[in-house]
């Protein structure tokens, strides 16, 4: 028997600039091109395994790059170097590496095989002042005498460390002095977490420790394919296709829900097919307490909406697929995503569950409520980022989009106009 599929577009309406005249930036001698490569989705968390200096000219440099619920990079960290693959988070800030080797079987850093490690003190001026932008500051292990650190992610899973510097290389082009943390410990609410094999994440966001901006650069932008294994990731400016740009949404004020440093956008509405939702405007705007940010997130998974937004999509879309879908009640995946399917012959166009097989195969919905993840924001991950042209801007604060594009050709593309 053939199976049939299905097939249903959900758009996503943002705040959009016009298009700039000049959004084809001319490639220039700093941008280095990351190929990426992608690996099929498993049963494992929907969050993260855990959640200025000016580059020397030289010609564009190509490094592999991996894809599977979370996007890595492979660089390398001390001297000699040291191969690691660090998970690229644009919802967070500092960059860390494990160092110490736990229970499980995770890669880790050792730094005491590297010359230019150094462990930072708590009177350190990275210390004392550029931890202030991170969500909890560092503090001072007095016994020691070292700056510790300590991150904690949305799926409950958390890390505490030291405070360091070291030199990462990508490609041939090395980077001095990079401060990140050397984690010893880590708990994680999903054990699967800790089966990554990843030695670590590197932060993305806009603030002052995030590898972006220690790297001196003021641009990136990926590609993920949503067809095949492969995609994208530039540093620096490239020639791109032409992209429509979102402001991004700043507050300078400290509120209890609000992420200062992460890539803010305007939310304005979801179309499902051809209907766009009767969702009042206010649905998408952040309260007095922060609650209600729209944020871009690589390192998670899914993309999460605020409970009366997320049920209003939940209801269009079972409306629209109850002739073909047939909604199993009894089934919730990771406590957010509680829209699943019971699927036979007619295969859904979105998460399916690796347990059971046959007529008892699983697939979910890949929105999830905010609410029952335990977190006030609508977070946009990287499932719906696919086949999508992404380009930070941190220099204009803004974020370019180009839809409809074939992610699956992006390095052919990027080398014809090199």
């Amino acid at each position: 028997m053939i199976s049939s599929s299905i097939h249903l577009q959900i758009t996503f309406c943002l705040l959009i600039f016009s298009p700039l005249a000049f959004s084809r930036i001319r490639l220039t001698n700093q941008t280095l091109i990351f190929p990426l490569t992608t690996q099929n989705i498993h049963n494992t968390s929907s969050t993260t395994l855990l959640q200025r200096r000016r580059i020397s000219s030289s010609p564009s440099v190509k490094i592999p790059f991996t894809h599977d619920v979370t996007l890595t990079v492979s660089l390398t960290a001390g001297s000699p170097p040291q191969t690691i693959k660090m998970v690229l988070d644009t919802g967070s800030e500092l960059t860390w590496l494990y160092c110490k080797q736990s229970s499980t079987p995770t890669p880790i850093f050792d730094h005491a095989k590297s010359s230019s490690y150094i462990a930072l003190p708590c009177s350190s001026p990275v210390c004392t002042i550029q931890t202030q932008d991170l969500p909890a500051p560092a503090t001072c292990d007095k016994h020691a005498n070292l700056c510790h650190v300590a991150v904690s992610y949305v799926d409950g899973s958390s890390l505490d460390g030291n405070l360091a510097q070291e030199t990462f290389g990508i490609g041939f082009l090395t980077r001095p002095a990079t401060a990140f943390g050397c984690m010893d410990s880590s708990s994680s609410a999903t054990p699967e977490d800790n089966a990554e094999t990843s030695t670590g994440l590197m932060g993305m966001n806009r603030g002052r420790l995030s590898f972006i901006n220690q790297m001196g650069l003021s641009k990136f932008s990926y590609c993920i394919s949503g067809s095949d294994s492969t995609g994208v990731l530039v540093l620096g400016a490239a020639s791109l296709p032409p992209l429509k740009y979102s402001p991004l949404v700043t507050k300078t004020d400290r509120l209890p829900y609000w992420d200062r440093f992460a890539y803010t956008v305007q939310f304005e509405g979801i179309q499902v097919g051809s209907k766009l939702l009767p969702i009042p405007k206010s649905a998408f705007v952040p309260d007095h307490t922060g609650a209600g940010q729209t944020i871009l997130d690589s390192g998670t998974q899914f993309t999460f909406l605020l409970d009366p937004v997320y049920n209003a999509l939940k209801t269009e879309f079972i409306e629209q697929t109850k002739s073909v879908l047939t909604v199993d009640p009894s089934y919730v995946f990771q406590t957010a995503l509680d829209l699943c399917f019971q699927v036979g012959s007619t295969k859904p166009d979105f998460f399916k569950i690796a347990n059971g097989s046959g007529s008892h195969q699983k697939y979910c919905f890949t929105f999830g409520n905010s609410g029952l993840a335990g977190f006030e924001m609508f977070i946009i991950g990287n499932v719906h980022q696919q086949d999508v042209w992404m380009e930070y801007d941190l220099a204009n604060a803004q974020v370019g989009f180009a839809n409809d594009v074939k992610c699956d050709q992006p390095s052919q593309l990027l080398e014809s106009r090199l």
